[in-house]
């Protein structure tokens, strides 16, 4: 860093805590495990999707990187920067990855695109040198402290309310990680990370009129930065001490209104302990209990479609904020982030899943139909314990009213079943959506070894990076 100037208290937190910390919590490393599982269904759920292919490979045709870095699902073997966009890209681009939901939202496991990226290049090239390889309790541990950098940020901060995508959070987090991976020390780390904060970048293509497939590869995008930054670092470049605070030029002045920016609490398990999973359908987070609202009405309402007076739905205001949609929806990311199209979908299928997005299923007149019977509220109550540290509820109610003044229960859901209140009752699902997800990619063989491998945690905390990697190479 610049020489004289004292490193911003958030950036130096977050360096010492990338680089000194150790996680021990069970319960921490028990749910790292899961995260892991559901990424890389998630990933390879993506191969069925050319709009997300197109986009994997090498920049140039044809090229292969000595002891460079697998993409799961794919037969790539890709510098790691690229590497990291297209790992990145191919875990969030359903929209079925974890998430967490604060004054920020975002979703976590994004940060697995750099953190296996990484692992897996070091791990190889420790084969051709002797070294020690990574094992996937080294990307667990680093998952735990990824996760609570990106949270943690996440709690106070508000970056959507000032039009910055909240893909940053996930750029600073894996800046930091990535950078401890590669062997930097606390001053390498802050280097790395003060390049990160002057890379933020603009929401646009999350909403309309722009909503755009950009959402789905804007995390690769980040975690290609952060590999690069953390390179970068390791190789001597210079970082930015008051990157964040600087008068006049700082990100706090420049783009956060003047407003500080703070950790709103020691960087420990707290994130990673308290995940949230998208279990059975593909939505955005501040939806699945409306979803789940649907499902339990679709049987009563799917008989009166015709008798339809009203659909009422009672959210949280961020949701009113970000997914309130009406009007026409352009595409499958316009679509999976409008509470209403969802709704619709549940009601009249009592199903969800990546399909229903497509420009076909949004063809039938009855989902603009329902839609255009909706009516959004808000609930400050749902709102109050959305916020509270000590309940992060993501609550809706759907109810449905007919012509002939009757209704349907006013229905309401509080925690989704990703929820750590309801963790017990999820780890089965997580289990078969994981299992049903590689098995679309993967040989009988294949799938049989890692269900095996990941409902074991210490046969799979000692497993080698690129043994696991190994494992998610479809056949020739």
């Amino acid at each position: 860093m610049a020489q004289g100037q004292q490193t911003d208290s958030v950036i130096a937190a977050i360096a010492d805590y990338a680089v000194n910390y150790k996680p021990t919590s069970e319960l921490a490393l028990d749910t790292a495990r899961l995260t892991l599982m559901d990424s890389i269904g998630c990933a390879l759920l993506a191969m069925d999707y050319p709009a997300c292919t197109k986009l994997l490979g090498p920049d140039v045709e044809g090229t292969v990187v000595p002891n460079g870095a697998r993409v799961m699902g794919t037969r790539y073997e890709l510098d790691p920067v690229k590497a990291a966009f297209d790992t990145g890209a191919a875990i969030r681009w359903l929209d079925f990855n974890d998430t967490w939901l604060a004054a920020e939202w975002g979703h976590p496991s994004d940060n697995f695109g750099a953190i296996l990226t990484i692992a897996d290049h070091l791990s190889r090239k420790a084969e051709s040198y002797s070294s020690q390889k990574f094992t996937v309790k080294d990307v667990l541990e680093a998952a735990i402290k990824a996760y609570e950098i990106q949270g943690v940020l996440a709690l106070q901060n508000s970056f959507n309310r000032v039009g910055i995508d909240h893909v940053l959070l996930v750029k600073v987090a894996s800046t930091a990680v990535v950078t401890a991976m590669l062997g930097g020390d606390v001053k390498q780390v802050e280097n790395a990370v003060s390049n990160a904060w002057l890379d933020a970048t603009l929401r646009t293509y999350r909403h309309a009129p722009n909503t755009g497939s950009r959402k789905s590869w804007a995390a690769g995008d980040a975690l290609g930065r952060a590999v690069r930054f953390g390179m970068n670092a390791m190789a001597g470049e210079m970082g930015y001490p008051t990157a964040l605070t600087a008068p006049g030029w700082g990100f706090q002045d420049v783009w956060f209104k003047g407003e500080e920016i703070t950790l709103e609490r020691d960087l420990d398990v707290y994130v990673m302990e308290n995940i949230l999973f998208k279990v059975s359908f593909p939505a955005e987070f501040h939806a699945q209990t409306a979803v789940e609202c649907a499902f339990e009405l679709h049987s009563e309402v799917a008989a009166r479609l015709d008798e339809i007076e009203e659909i009422v739905i009672t959210s949280q205001e961020s949701a009113l904020r970000i997914i309130d949609k009406t009007g026409p929806l352009n595409n499958p990311a316009d679509r999976d982030h409008c509470i209403q199209y969802m709704t619709a979908i549940g009601l009249l299928k009592g199903s969800l899943t990546a399909e229903d997005y497509e420009d076909e299923a949004a063809a039938d007149p009855q989902v603009d139909a329902l839609r255009d019977k909706m009516v959004m509220k808000h609930d400050q109550r749902f709102t109050d314990e959305y916020l509270d540290p000590d309940k992060r509820s993501i609550a809706n109610a759907v109810q449905v009213q007919f012509k002939d003044g009757t209704s349907t229960e006013k229905v309401t859901v509080e925690y989704p079943i990703g929820h750590r209140r309801r963790r017990d009752d999820a780890k089965p699902l997580l289990a078969a959506k994981f299992k049903a997800a590689v098995a679309t990619q993967l040989d009988d063989s294949h799938v049989d070894q890692l269900v095996d491998l990941f409902a074991d945690q210490s046969k799979l905390e000692s497993t080698a990076v690129d043994g696991l990697m190994e494992l998610l190479v479809p056949a020739e």
